[in-house]
């Protein structure tokens, strides 16, 4: 079964991928939801009513299971059999072999807490576009789907120990940087590079299908931006561990900084910084984010590769 279709075209790949993912999870949804009912002890009535109305700790446990669970399937367990039936080297075709030197992780670091600013700022003009009257429908349903998504972040990141802290690194940090990545990042656009032979096409596609995959409209802008980001650092550096490092920083950040939050800290609520400030804020945050990108490539920059060559790693 090994590299059965490597030969196939991108656009045969890609639906592919798609097929896997979808199916992916269909199946570990259904899984997370079984193993839910036997290990909480509640019957799929009970379970359906939790899910609805998700607002007892109680269903915020069961869909915290339920998310890490699904997400597991979904999301890192596809793109490795993706890459094992697309090529012989799979760990190669998924950019993890090669590894970038140390002081990369630095300026990453850095430069996701400087961009902060920059992100929010955007994410503060996307919530105040509007679509055409005649889509007002549609804006409404986006705008309830997107209250109802921030109700259930607001009851994600509420930690009352360390417990929940821990949980939340894993659940909202260190998971979905690594399978987003992989799939994002490793799978989907090193597909599109291949059949759109162009880098920068690849790059933002990929960045307008990872943020729409979010289903968040009024956060697609600020999330486009952070996907084309993360797409340089792996074209630069040939390496998926530079984005999966900077997904990491962003997502954990977040976390971090809501936490010390909650219990009186800091009094900077994470989520307001770049919001409510004066532009020049958010114009450093933008020369000092250019700046650090442009170290980082000059430090990471190699020649992109159209098709997937049997590197060694590093």
């Amino acid at each position: 079964m090994k590299a059965i279709w490597e030969s196939n075209t991108p656009y045969s790949k890609f639906l592919i991928s798609v097929g896997l993912i979808l199916i992916s999870a269909v199946l570990f949804t259904f899984i997370s939801t079984i193993g839910a009912t036997m290990i909480y002890g509640i019957s799929m009535v009970e379970m359906q009513n939790l899910l609805a109305n998700p607002s007892t700790p109680l269903a915020i446990s069961v869909l915290k299971f339920v998310q890490l669970v699904s997400s597991t399937g979904t999301f890192l367990l596809p793109p490795f059999i993706l890459a094992a039936l697309f090529s012989h080297f799979p760990l190669n075709y998924l950019s993890l072999n090669v590894k970038p030197e140390r002081y990369s992780f630095l300026i990453l670091a850095i430069l996701m807490i400087v961009a902060t600013p920059l992100i929010n700022f955007l994410g503060e003009i996307n919530s105040h576009l509007h679509l055409p009257g005649f889509l007002k429908g549609v804006e409404d349903w986006m705008r309830e789907s997107e209250d109802k998504a921030a109700q259930l972040t607001e009851a994600f990141l509420k930690m009352d120990t360390i417990g929940d802290f821990a949980f939340n690194l894993i659940m909202i940090g260190l998971l979905p940087a690594i399978g987003e990545e992989l799939v994002f990042r490793g799978v989907v656009q090193k597909i599109f590079h291949q059949w759109s032979r162009n880098i920068h096409i690849a790059i933002w596609t990929t960045a307008f299908v990872f943020s729409a995959m979010h289903m968040q409209f009024y956060g697609f802008l600020p999330r486009m931006v952070l996907g084309g980001m993360l797409g340089y650092m792996l074209a630069w550096s040939g390496s998926l561990w530079l984005p999966i490092f900077a997904h990491f920083v962003n997502n954990a950040g977040a976390v971090i900084f809501m936490y010390l939050f909650q219990k009186g800290v800091t009094s900077i609520d994470p989520d307001k910084v770049g919001t409510e400030s004066d532009w020049m804020e958010v114009i450093v945050s933008i020369v000092l984010s250019i700046v650090l990108f442009e170290v980082l490539r000059r430090r990471n920059h190699k020649p992109i590769q159209l098709e997937e060559q049997p590197v060694v790693s590093q």
